[in-house]
């Protein structure tokens, strides 16, 4: 059986949709039995495409970003 199928995808699989939703390494490691959470991270994190985005959205909101440009006057919802 090749590591894509059965019980290595599944747990890869379950360790990437646990580092997408914001796990901790170190947490995710111990879960997985990684004694080096190092190699938890280098094994998992490329199937986090969003991490970028919930990292720059975090930065934002300690800065006080706005995400969204305010409404202009014009935006058509005046009378």
């Amino acid at each position: 059986m090749k590591r894509v199928d059965g019980f290595h995808a599944l747990r890869h699989f379950y360790a990437s949709t646990l580092l997408d939703a914001g796990e901790s390494i170190t947490a995710l490691a111990e879960h997985l039995g990684h004694s080096d959470p190092g190699f938890t991270l280098r094994t998992y994190a490329h199937l986090m495409p969003s991490s970028k985005d919930r990292t720059r959205r975090a930065v934002d909101n300690v800065l006080g970003v706005r995400l969204e440009p305010p409404a202009r006057p014009d935006d058509g919802l005046a009378a």
